[in-house]
């Protein structure tokens, strides 16, 4: 069997930087511990960043959310804590303009994976787009989310895109 874990957007500007908050902190131990046992169970790792350049406020996105983040090349767009010390060279690591990524996509579907695990931030924004995306691309593998290793700046947001994964057959673990 074939297995992924996803680390989605666990990002500085998520953590302590523009858009950072404390729920996003409490979690990089569990993040770490999870990347690291799945690796030594042979899993693949692969992370996404949210990446934008200084155009950023010209975007839609930044339009609708006018706060400079993840910019390529700054701190902030860098992974955060403990799990920035997980990523090795092998990893896939997929920028993405978006919530979702479309070559995170097309790898998953071209990938034979039979279990796909995410966890990161914001659960209520990249962490549903990317997990729709997983079970879209891999409609007959196992797809999960640790309710444990992702967290929103919004707790009723938090829940409601967990049971919002729930309800499309993502498993919350």
């Amino acid at each position: 069997m074939k297995k992924c874990l996803i680390v989605v957007d666990y990002q500085n500007d998520f953590v302590t930087g523009s858009l950072g908050f404390e729920k996003a902190a409490l979690i990089d131990e569990k993040i770490a511990k999870k990347i690291n046992d799945r690796r030594q169970s042979g899993w693949e790792i692969i992370f996404t960043f949210d990446t934008h350049d200084n155009n950023y406020l010209n975007t839609n996105e930044g339009k609708k959310l006018p706060v400079k983040h993840c910019i390529k090349g700054t701190d902030g767009h860098k992974l955060y804590g403990k799990t920035a010390t997980m990523l090795c060279e092998n990893d896939r690591c997929f920028l993405k303009n978006s919530f979702g990524s479309s070559e995170l996509f097309d790898f998953l579907k071209n990938g034979g994976f039979d279990t796909v695990e995410l966890c990161g931030v914001v659960t209520n924004i990249c962490v549903i787009s990317n997990a729709v995306l997983a079970k879209t691309a891999l409609p007959q593998a196992s797809v999960a989310v640790d309710s444990a290793c992702v967290a929103s700046n919004d707790d009723a947001l938090n829940d409601a895109a967990l049971a919002v994964m729930q309800s499309l057959q993502i498993d919350i673990k």
